[in-house]
């Protein structure tokens, strides 16, 4: 059934019978002429409809439909080998779709790559490549200059701004592959950031980073949603999500559950993601507590 858009159609048509439009409080023309008509619906940044991504015949990721709000905290949670990184290679045009299609902002990826700032995890970058940490954080310029400019003095401010923002200003001439692992992933951050991008897709930025690390990484997470960003993060810590997002993605090769992280996060739909390990791991560390305590 159609009754979403015939419902919005039906909304949209005048009051007959001069009665007044709701909340005008006037009949349509009585000001002069006909109500001004309502400015077209804004795409969303991210609308994934009926996708499927498989390797070697095999389906990681199975009829997928998923719409992502914009200006939103949003957390991707799953178990290991649920298809949450190949989610973000599918959204990007980096893997092959068996069917469906992704759109961002109402467009493919292509025309519209310059608005996502992508954080790989650290695992997947070839460290030992020579190359600076400026010249890194510059490589979020490049979407904007096209690869025949190079990057001149003002995307070196941005970049050096970004270094700023992330706390590491004082490296952006230090080898890449002389940083600890924290520093390297405030690195991408940084790229990310010099991009200016209105969407953000950070695959476990958290990953094997020290405690300080996390605060400056939650610190601009929550900047970038002020500023109206939507940011779409990988995340493996089910202890820290209802602090961190304020909306959620529970997928399993499907989507279980997505909206508000407060009536996603339930026992209910959890088991349904994990298996029922999650309820099974508190039953017996429930068990184990009440165990009487033994002597030597």
């Amino acid at each position: 059934m159609h009754t979403q858009p015939q419902a919005q159609a039906r909304a949209s048509q005048p009051a007959r019978g001069g009665e007044a439009l709701p909340g005008t409080g006037s009949a349509p023309g009585a000001a002069g002429g006909p109500a001004a008509p309502s400015a077209p619906a804004v795409p969303p940044p991210i609308e994934i409809h009926d996708m499927t991504v498989a390797y070697h015949h095999k389906p990681v990721l199975w009829d997928i439909d998923l719409v992502l709000p914009e200006g939103k905290l949003i957390g991707i949670v799953g178990p290991n080998g649920a298809g949450k990184s190949t989610l973000f290679k599918a959204i990007l045009g980096l893997v092959p779709l068996a069917s469906g299609w992704v759109r961002v902002y109402g467009e493919r990826y292509q025309p519209r790559r310059g608005l996502i700032g992508y954080v790989p995890q650290r695992e997947t970058v070839d460290w030992d490549f020579p190359v600076d940490v400026l010249d890194v954080v510059l490589m979020g310029s490049y979407g904007r200059l096209g690869w025949f400019r190079r990057p001149g003095r003002r995307e070196r401010e941005q970049a050096y701004e970004a270094l700023r923002q992330v706390g590491i200003e004082g490296l952006a001439r230090r080898q890449i592959s002389q940083l600890s692992g924290g520093q390297q992933q405030r690195v991408f951050l940084a790229r990310a950031l010099c991009q200016q991008a209105r969407i953000y897709l950070m695959d476990e930025p958290f990953a094997s980073v020290d405690a300080a690390t996390e605060r400056a990484i939650i610190a601009i997470l929550h900047e970038l949603r002020r500023r109206g960003c939507t940011v779409v993060v990988i995340h493996h810590d089910l202890q820290t999500v209802a602090e961190t997002f304020d909306w959620l993605v529970l997928l399993n090769m499907r989507v279980i559950a997505a909206g508000p992280t407060s009536e996603v996060m339930t026992d209910e739909n959890l088991a349904r993601t994990y298996g029922g390990r999650l309820n099974l791991l508190s039953r017996v560390a429930e068990l184990v507590a009440r165990q009487p305590a033994h002597g030597g």
